[in-house]
């Protein structure tokens, strides 16, 4: 019994923040016909005001927005490309802001270019190594191996949870050091909508963490799976 509510608290720490994110994208992506454009047009002028040369502007799969270094590229989903919405131009702010520190080479941004696909190459890797203990098992018939391939997959994937945590304070920095002060000093958005670009800033900040959350929970999830 006590072994449930431990999990079901373990669960609800790990999927509250992912549900926080997805409420608060939501709540402020009711359409706005008074938005002087769409998240798509805010973010080709931003790079056109910022003057950083070579970034791009395109559409993403819904879901995916991001800023991606390797192509030089802003992406962003449909519902925020095509959307008046605080969603999503503060969705577009905050990749832009990404861009930006891209393009001045600000030592933030190594946090992303180093940590990011390092976290998806442990998280990766561990979950393969977990599937992989049924076979381990009986090729090896060797409890000590089997625990070997466990304790190496619990330790990738905590160590991508891990990476994923590293990389908040530029997360953060995009958000509330670029976007925010960018939406509001250049009158993009009304005193009244403040507050909502606020938190959808917050929330786009912290679904990396969210993510390594439901990583680590991901770990239980497995080990439960596997005592079966």
């Amino acid at each position: 019994m006590i072994l449930l509510v431990m999990g079901g608290l373990l669960a609800a720490l790990a999927f509250l923040p992912q549900i926080w994110v997805r409420y608060v994208m939501k709540k402020h992506h009711r359409q706005d016909p008074a938005m002087a454009g769409t998240g798509g047009e805010l973010a080709e002028h931003l790079v056109s005001r910022f003057r950083l040369e070579g970034i791009v502007v395109e559409q993403t799969e819904e879901g995916r927005d991001h800023f991606d270094p390797g192509a030089k590229a802003v992406r962003l989903s449909p519902s925020n490309y095509e959307g008046r919405s605080l969603t999503a131009v503060a969705v577009a702010a905050h990749e832009v802001g990404h861009a930006i520190q891209f393009h001045r080479n600000e030592a933030i941004f190594e946090l992303r270019k180093k940590y990011i696909p390092m976290a998806s190459k442990f998280s990766k890797f561990g979950v393969a190594l977990m599937m992989s203990v049924p076979v381990a098992a009986l090729v090896l018939r060797s409890p000590v191996a089997v625990g070997t391939v466990i304790a190496l997959s619990v330790i990738m994937q905590l160590l991508g949870a891990l990476a994923y945590l590293i990389v908040l304070p530029e997360e953060w920095d995009a958000s509330f050091n670029k976007a925010l002060p960018i939406l509001v000093d250049g009158e993009y958005i009304s005193p009244q909508q403040y507050s909502g670009v606020r938190q959808v800033l917050k929330a786009a900040a912290l679904t990396y963490f969210a993510g390594a959350l439901a990583n680590i929970l991901n770990i239980g999830r497995w080990l439960m799976v596997l005592r079966r």
